[in-house]
């Protein structure tokens, strides 16, 4: 068969080498330009490539299309695909197809990056044969070509998810689904859960499936009744309306039950030496854990791995202390709702750093917290009206600046010991910074800073 790969970043590069594995030949095409390091795992392949735009003839010679989970349909090569019927199909459907193992696909709108590096640490600190990939940043598809793992744990967006069609998780995970990426979905909630719902649509009866309970949207769009997978829901509380595999039964005691029935007795585990701050990590460990257990991991085993683990950088990261204060880090919180559950997972007094880009935002959904947690606001953006706007009479200070290091500072002079101070912006931060992670590193130097004038 003859391959195209639309994008030559780290999935497109991938599902190109293994293409080529399996005696296909390959063109990768690629509408910018390609890094030096993609176009030199290419060169070593001896695989073609363009950059810089797509030679439309040469992409409707396809047989089958992989593309990049970037290029969103409407794109102009897309539809030229489509008019002429040609299978388009993403990095995970070309990957599913050569692997052996057992896969743990997690995705849900907050919550997977976090989810998919614990349950990877307690797999590979208990000893098995595991591999990482997906949405985190490394090809599934490059892994599959030696195919050397046991298990893959993955974590996938519903951009990875809308064009897989036979791929078969062996544990699908559903965290939560809340409207984000609408512009992709002709802003239909609908359509976006029907995408994060594709993780189960190939599963059977020896497959699993983990998801929340507490989620209104998956109840409404989940027909449960009718799906043959082990299906296995979870809940922060012990509710007496579902057969729950997990759940809390004390805030740092779960209860696991991985055949749940009427009869069945639930084991507990401990989640005490977790290092995760808030609410939402505590489902996140839930469902890690959920996770440990079907891949037969003990508990004892499990408790011990879980005081290892360091979560990614941006997420809820405690990055200094000064003067009693901690400070931290949840730059990665890009949206509405994941502030929300920063300002809801701690419990301290807290002064708040946000602001940047407005994705459209409406932050009434933050109010209650702000105004029963937040004793001061800070604004870092360029416009910071909307900010003023919606907390300016809720929180009791407000004061705007444009400097990393002044937030920092000023937070600092603001908070007394036993507060936190917090970076989560709840936008993007394209008006002050590069990214999420160069603000993230911009706070985390300017905490330094303080702690050696300290």
């Amino acid at each position: 068969m003859h391959y195209v790969i639309l994008g030559a970043g780290e999935s497109g590069v991938g599902a190109a080498l293994l293409a080529q594995a399996k005696g296909h030949t390959v063109f990768v095409s690629d509408q910018s330009p390609i890094q030096p390091k993609y176009q030199q795992k290419l060169r070593n392949a001896n695989i073609r490539f363009e950059e810089g735009g797509h030679t439309l003839e040469e992409i409707l010679t396809a047989d089958e299309v992989v593309k990049s989970p970037g290029i969103p349909e409407k794109a102009a090569v897309i539809q030229a695909l489509r008019n002429k019927g040609t299978p388009i199909i993403s990095e995970i459907e070309l990957a599913g197809r050569y692997t052996r193992a057992r896969c743990i696909a997690i995705t849900g709108t907050n919550g997977k990056t976090t989810t998919t590096l614990l349950t990877y640490h307690l797999l590979k600190e208990c000893g098995l044969s595991v591999g990482l990939a997906g949405n985190v940043g490394y090809s599934l598809a490059e892994q599959v070509i030696a195919d050397a793992h046991d298990y893959y744990v993955l974590e996938l967006s519903s951009f990875q998810l809308d064009d897989t069609y036979d791929f078969q998780p062996w544990v699908a995970v559903l965290l939560n689904i809340t409207p984000d990426h609408l512009d992709r979905y002709d802003y239909s909630l609908e359509n976006y859960a029907k995408s994060k719902l594709r993780i189960t649509q190939r599963q059977d009866s020896s497959n699993f499936f983990i998801y929340n309970a507490d989620d209104e949207t998956i109840q409404r769009y989940f027909p449960g009744a009718l799906r043959p997978m082990r299906q296995l829901p979870f809940s922060l509380h012990h509710r007496p309306d579902f057969q729950l595999a997990g759940y809390y039964l004390q805030e740092e005691v779960m209860g696991v039950d991985l055949q749940p029935g009427p009869y069945s007795e639930a084991e507990e585990i401990s989640t005490a030496a977790s290092p995760l701050i808030g609410q939402h990590n505590r489902q996140n460990a839930l469902v890690a854990i959920l996770c440990a257990r079907l891949a037969g991991l003990e508990a004892p085993q499990i408790e011990a791995a879980l005081a290892t683990f360091r979560n990614a950088d941006h997420r809820l990261q405690l990055v200094g202390e000064v003067g009693g204060v901690r400070f931290i880090n949840d730059s990665k919180a890009t949206n509405v709702e994941a502030a929300w559950y920063a300002l809801d997972g701690i419990t301290a007094p807290i002064v708040w750093i946000a602001g940047g880009t407005d994705k459209g935002n409406d932050y009434s959904s933050l109010l209650p917290l702000a105004e029963s947690r937040v004793k001061a606001l800070i604004c870092l953006g360029l416009d910071n009206e909307k900010l003023r706007a919606s907390f300016g009479s809720v929180v009791p200070h407000l004061e705007e600046t444009q400097s990393m290091a002044s937030a920092v500072q000023r937070a600092a002079a603001l908070a007394a010991s036993g507060d936190v101070v917090l970076l989560s912006p709840a936008c993007a931060s394209f008006d002050l910074f590069q990214n999420y992670e160069d603000r993230g590193r911009q706070f985390a130097a300017a905490v330094a800073a303080l702690e050696a004038e300290a």
